[in-house]
Parts: C-alpha cells; structure tokens; sequence
C-alpha cells in the first residue's frame, strides 16, 4: 500500500476506534457513517426507538473537527426552520439572511419521516448541490458537509414517507435491528460506566485530515472488471428475471453511489484498491432504498433488500 495513506488512515482509524467505544454492538453503522464521511455522501439510518441512532450521530459529531446542529422533525417544521431565513432591520431598512442549521458540517436530522414534504424538500437542494437558495440569493454550505437522517419504522401517526427523490439523495440507508443477549449486557455495563464518569468522547479527526483521507479515497483503484461488476448489479434490477419484480428501477446514481462507497470501505479496509466483497457488502444499502417493487411482488412479502440479495446470487462478480 502507498504510504501517503498512513497519515490519513490513522485519524480514521482511531476515529473508528473510539466510535466502537461507544457504540457497543454497531460496527455496521460505524463502518456506514465512516464510509458516508470518507465518500462525501448523505446516510439514512433506519430502526427502532432506543437503539443509540441519535447518540451514534452525536459521538461522530465530538470526535470529528467542525460545526454540528441537530434537528428534531415534527409536522408543523417549516423549510426555514431549516434553511433560515432573511430578516429585516428597520433601522438600516434592508433584509440581512440569517442562515438555519443546515449551515453546519454535520447536521442531525432526526426522525426524518415526522417532517411534512415540504420540509423534506427544502434538503433536497442542500443535499445535492450543497447550498441553499432563498430569495434571488444562493448561499454556499460549509466543506465538509454530511447529512445523517434517523427514521423510525415503527410508527405512522404524523409521519410522511421519504418520497424516491429523497431517498436517492442519500448515499446508504442502514437498517438497525435489536441487540441480541450479550451486546443488550455490553449496553447496560457502558450506560453505567458513562454515569461513573468513565467513557466520553474525544476528538480523534481533524478536517485537515479528513480532506486528505477524502482525495486519499478519490485515489483508491477501481478496476476495470469491478466496475462492470457495479453496472451489471444496477442493470439487473432494470433488465433479466429479477427486473420483474421491480416497478422503479436504480438509477445511474445507484452505479456512482455503489462505486464510491466501495471505494471508502475499501481504504478503512486498509486497501488501496477496492474489490468484489466491498461492492456485495454494500449493495443492499446502497441499491434497496432507490428501487420501488412491483404490487405483485409487495403482495408476496418481498422487500427490495430481497432482491437485491437475489441480484447478487445471480451476477458474477468477474
């Protein structure tokens, strides 16, 4: 491996390290939030109440350099509670913008689906093109800038499902689900050791780090045959057997998501290279949120991570 990864790596890993600190029995979403960092993309965490989405968030938010904000979504929310929004001064008798809390690198934007359209809307733009439009006027967000939303599965009264615009703004959508016996008693000791003073997060990353990890993922190889790999997995859910399922296929964002995810695991991996497993690894969550299935395969009790699965039986990686 190039040694101009090292100086780079070490901030990440150690980053990793102390999020697995806090974060008992998470190493899929710690590896999702770093490889939504690295990528430069947004992440959908998705699971029940009380299963440390929102703290995952707040320990990145403490052990990485820069601005955080945290939004807590509700149905009367406004586009400029999140925006901001221009103000008026009479004594000067001009309007000044007064920026929301999306001008953060990190924002928090929890409970996502408890946010009316138009609120959900209003962070499409900011997600995409990493700025905020209001008025006649454009207003660049700050670098880096990464969006985690939480939503949560369980619940129906006062939300409003992510539409497909949304979601494929969204780099990855991890699904969570309970603990099992022995991290439900690694959770317990943790929570009583926080209250003893014994764990708090630390800081572990600069931005001058970050951004040299970031061009250091930007030169991670992809090989010629892993990326007709991708493109085949993309063109399966649109073409063949499977396709039939499918009512809305993945997009040529799904290729460029996939690709660039694969490329960010690949050097926490320690790799400078990416290979088959990274691509299978992440494709449910990089692929499922961005197809709409057919009713008739809704009525058999399919899921979109199902096929995906099935997508990856079906298509050789080389």
């Amino acid at each position: 491996m190039d040694t101009t990864l090292d100086i780079p790596q070490t901030g990440v890993t150690a980053l990793s390290t102390h999020l697995a600190q806090g974060l008992v029995g998470h190493d899929q979403l710690i590896e999702r939030l770093l490889v939504a960092l690295l990528a430069g993309g947004h992440l959908l965490v998705e699971g029940p109440p009380g299963l440390a989405k929102t703290r995952a968030v707040k320990w990145l938010s403490d052990a990485v350099e820069g601005s955080f904000a945290r939004i807590q979504c509700t149905p009367d929310l406004m586009p400029s509670d999140l925006t901001g929004t221009p103000v008026y001064h009479p004594q000067s008798g001009e309007f000044e913008y007064v920026p929301g809390p999306v001008f953060n690198n990190l924002v928090l934007v929890d409970e996502i689906n408890r946010a009316p359209p138009k609120v959900q809307s209003a962070l499409l733009e900011a997600m995409a093109e990493h700025q905020v439009t209001a008025g006649n006027e454009t207003h660049a967000l700050p670098d880096p800038f990464l969006v985690v939303a939480t939503q949560n599965p369980i619940e129906h009264d006062g939300t409003f499902p992510l539409p497909e615009a949304q979601l494929d703004r969204f780099l990855l959508h991890v699904m969570l689900e309970l603990p099992g016996i022995e991290t439900e008693r690694q959770i317990l000791d943790l929570v009583e050791a926080e209250a003893l003073g014994g764990v708090s997060p630390v800081r572990s990353l600069s931005q001058t780090d970050l951004a040299l990890a970031r061009a250091q993922v930007q030169q991670v190889h992809l090989a010629p045959e892993l990326r007709d790999y991708i493109v085949r997995l993309v063109i399966a859910t649109r073409e063949g057997p499977l396709a039939q399922d499918i009512e809305h296929a993945v997009s040529p964002r799904g290729s460029l998501s996939l690709a660039a995810a694969s490329k960010a695991r690949a050097f926490l991996q320690g790799r400078d290279f990416a290979m088959p497993e990274d691509v299978a690894e992440l494709a449910g969550d990089a692929l499922a949120h961005r197809m709409v299935l057919s009713w008739r395969a809704v009525a058999d009790g399919r899921r979109a991570r199902d096929v995906v699965a099935d997508i990856l039986n079906a298509v050789e990686p080389l």
